[in-house]
């Protein structure tokens, strides 16, 4: 098959993310205010034994720069939803393992960005790791960026397990060589978790869940998340092994736009 035409590739892009806003519901409403509402949380503030890597504080993550709106590399959660990672937390250091979370709250101008790069065709600087199979013209269709996250409604979090005592993890430089995320571990950019499968947002079937090609540790350590995760609360995205929301939501139809800062909770914790 030939590849698209340059303008045909941005007609196909423009009409996906046209789909995506007219597919947003009815009740869904913004909160643009700069401050976040009083039952917003940092999560180290609840349990400050979770690890923390926010990756898009960094350079490291899909769209290869630091997004829009984190200010700090900070894990904001409404409370009950930081409670409930506390709970899962003690049960997994019972067994040896800690939380790490990636991402949590994420103000609706992180989310903008990623639909701008996403529409830029011709930014494929972090293709190599994050999407390596997938056509950049595909990320709207395909599910993987999208005008709205759940994220944006404070109950949402991108996390994994690491196993103690924790290792350090090198840091991430821009420009270094890129591996692919579906490559295996020893392969892969180093992280301190245990083997998913993947690495984290790795735009590929092989991210979903329960795909039957991830088998033996890798399986049991997916299942050792979401098991812990759901006995508390929370709901796994099939197509992504590290998110879950907390179920019921507090804020089910409001996506927020104040920026990941502590100065965002007005002084508390």
């Amino acid at each position: 098959m030939t590849r698209p035409t340059t303008w045909a590739r941005r007609l196909v892009t423009a009409f996906a993310a046209l789909l995506a806003v007219t597919t947003v519901p009815a009740t869904a409403h913004a909160g643009t205010g700069p401050e976040a509402p009083a039952d917003f949380v940092t999560l180290r503030s609840v349990a400050p034994m979770i690890l923390q890597d926010i990756r898009y504080f960094t350079p490291h993550n899909f769209v290869g720069e630091p997004i829009d709106g984190y200010r700090q590399p900070l894990c904001l959660l409404t409370r009950p939803a930081a409670e409930a990672l506390a709970a899962a937390q003690t049960r997994l250091l019972s067994q040896g393992y800690t939380l790490k979370v990636y991402d949590c709250y994420r103000p609706q101008r992180a989310v903008d960005h990623f639909v701008r790069w996403a529409q830029d065709l011709d930014d494929q600087a972090m293709k190599a790791e994050f999407y390596p199979e997938v056509d950049k013209t595909r990320l709207f269709a395909d599910g993987y960026i999208a005008e709205r996250s759940g994220h944006s409604r404070g109950s949402t979090v991108d996390l994994t397990v690491v196993r103690l005592p924790a290792r350090p993890t090198r840091p991430y430089h821009p420009g270094q060589p890129l591996v692919a995320c579906t490559a295996p571990r020893a392969e892969r950019f180093p992280d301190n978790s245990v083997d998913m499968g993947t690495g984290f947002d790795c735009f590929d079937t092989l991210s979903h869940t329960a795909d039957p090609r991830v088998q033996g540790a890798r399986r049991a350590n997916r299942l050792l998340l979401k098991d812990t995760l759901e006995d508390l609360g929370f709901a796994n995205l099939p197509e992504e092994w590290w998110h879950f929301t907390y179920k019921p939501e507090t804020y089910p139809d409001t996506y927020f736009d104040f920026p990941v800062s502590a100065a965002s909770l007005t002084g508390r914790p």
